[in-house]
């Protein structure tokens, strides 16, 4: 089971964002190899949190040593390589996979740059904060490549557009 906690700043909208990250986070995670776990007895939980740019900028700061807001950050709750092993070992049946965080400015503007609607840009980036969560990561080519086609196949599963091909155009 998956169970998703959203918290919404302003200047997020208005908007069914419980529903949208729980559609987006759990097509992530059935087109992995922990797509069992979505079936399984333990209760999978991620932390969603829409901001602003400014709490999202003090975050990065902290914690990437980067001076700037960026448009997602996760922060992963289990060690990856103890993912394999994380339902096996839940104490009260709950293991929390982590948090992911969204800047709303930053996120904004790159929807608007890609004249695609905000809600569909932020899926996307539920989906790659998701992998991130499961331990994927794109510093190699080749692990970027993969976690690229899990995200246009999650992605195409709820009818968004694949939004490299658009990046690309």
């Amino acid at each position: 089971m998956l169970d998703i906690a959203i918290t919404r700043e302003d200047p997020w909208p208005h908007h069914d964002w419980d529903a949208l990250a729980a559609a987006a986070a759990q097509a992530a995670i059935c087109l992995t190899p922990y797509g069992d776990w979505l079936g399984g007895p333990a209760t999978i939980e991620i932390s969603v949190r829409l901001t602003t740019d400014d709490e999202v900028h003090a975050l990065n700061h902290q914690y990437r040593h980067q001076d700037k807001p960026t448009n997602v950050l996760s922060f992963p709750m289990v060690q990856r390589d103890l993912l394999d092993a994380v339902t096996l070992n839940s104490d009260d049946g709950e293991v929390l996979l982590g948090d992911i965080v969204l800047a709303h400015d930053v996120c904004a503007a790159e929807a608007a740059e890609r004249d695609i609607d905000l809600a569909a840009h932020a899926a996307h980036l539920i989906v790659h904060g998701t992998l991130h969560l499961l331990g994927y990561d794109h510093m190699d080519p080749r692990e970027a490549e993969a976690m690229e086609e899990i995200e246009a196949r999650a992605l195409a599963s709820l009818g968004i557009a694949n939004p490299y091909l658009i990046h690309e155009d």
